[in-house]
């Protein structure tokens, strides 16, 4: 294969070897300064008061829940069109997702079906930034108001976007944003997630969570010395380490221009892509400024049939597409638990049509032209 573009991956240089490097020279290669440091800049980046660097963004999703006291019993409203840990994180508490139908053109929870979805055993609404295009924040908000709900946000796709003017991670109108840094997301620590929130109590439980329920600073009890250290609840080993906590540092410090690079890179393919007769391109509403996660292109009737043939002769191509995401509750496990296909028409719908083609800030000018010449080449090919 003459070359191959990945929808998604990371970009690391010799900085941030160099940072990673400096901290296998020192002292501190899992608990150390670094952490802190991280999560300094990121609640800078964001506008948030706190930030809380976890293991994962599923763990990030976990511990949030979990700090809003999500139990057996209660609900989670959240959409179907993405990960599955949203929803598993709220399974692991014993509580049971709901969820809502999306907007066509964004993928995003529509809100205007959040209310019809409220029961007396809701406790949160967790809207999920898709591909990096904000939720209508304000009309989620509105909701959880109303009826005294928390809300988190899963922007595990959306680090550098904006709604309103404002970036994603701010906490604004939600009590938690979760990040999470997979090396196909905007900036990456191998494996890693954040919490951001602007409650210093939440911020406080949250510590805890990561590691173990165990407080070295903050006692129920007299210590007993200087070695003194409570188990105050029952928490899990989901923390960061200095390592990854380095490499996320570096990162930050490119975060623009890894933005830019993305957002370049959707506007080279919508001036391309506009108006062509085979499939959809994304939206960006006026009240959003996307970070371009993803870019999904949404075949029209016609190829919409067409999309397994499409998606293996890209893939033959040396274009690396995928399909995100298949709607949560049409997973057997998911079904095992009685939820049934059909629940939300438009996501499964979306899915059907659905395809991510590269966008990442590794891409060169070339790869760009490459990808687009394949796609064009492909479609054309079939609707011969």
């Amino acid at each position: 294969m003459e070359r191959f573009v990945p929808y998604g991956r990371q970009y690391i240089d010799d900085d941030d070897v160099s940072e990673v490097l400096k901290v296998l020279e020192s002292d501190f290669i899992t608990q150390g300064p670094r952490i802190q440091e991280f999560e300094e800049k990121l609640a800078e980046y964001c506008g948030a008061r706190y930030a809380v660097a976890l293991s994962s963004g599923t763990a990030a999703l976990h511990a949030a829940y979990s700090a809003l006291g999500l139990a057996a019993g209660d609900e989670i409203i959240t959409s179907p069109i993405t990960f599955a840990a949203t929803s598993n994180a709220a399974l692991y508490t014993g509580a049971r997702p709901v969820f809502v139908d999306v907007e066509p053109c964004t993928a995003n929870m529509d809100v205007g079906l959040i209310e019809g979805a409220v029961t007396d055993k809701t406790r949160i609404i967790v809207p999920v930034h898709y591909g990096g295009h904000p939720v209508d924040l304000e009309g989620a908000c509105r909701v959880a108001r109303d009826r005294g709900l928390f809300m988190v946000e899963d922007a595990s796709h959306a680090l550098g976007a904006r709604y309103a003017g404002e970036r994603i991670g701010c906490c604004r109108h939600s009590d938690i944003t979760v990040f999470s840094f997979h090396p196909v997301k905007h900036i990456t620590t191998a494996e890693g997630g954040a919490v951001l929130t602007n409650s210093e109590e939440l911020y406080r439980k949250v510590l805890l969570f990561r590691s173990h329920g165990i407080s070295r600073d903050r006692f129920v009890n007299s210590p007993d010395g200087p070695w003194y250290y409570e188990m105050q609840m029952l928490g899990y080993n989901y923390r960061m380490s200095d390592l990854q906590a380095a490499l996320g540092i570096s990162q930050i410090r490119k975060l623009k221009g890894f933005i830019e690079r993305r957002r370049l890179i959707a506007e080279t393919y919508n001036n391309v892509f506009r108006d062509n007769p085979y499939f959809d391109i994304p939206v960006e509403k006026d009240y959003a400024f996307s970070s371009y996660h993803l870019y999904s292109i949404r075949l029209k009737d016609g190829y919409k049939d067409k999309r397994g043939m499409v998606f293996a002769r890209l893939r033959q191509k040396g274009v690396g597409v995928q399909v995100h995401y298949i709607p949560v509750y049409t997973q057997p496990y998911y079904q095992g638990l009685g939820y049934e296909a059909g629940a939300c028409p438009a996501a499964e719908d979306f899915y059907a049509r659905e395809m991510s083609i590269p966008i990442h800030p590794s891409m060169t000018d070339d790869d760009i032209g490459f990808v687009v010449r394949r796609i064009l080449e492909v479609f054309g090919e079939i609707g011969d």
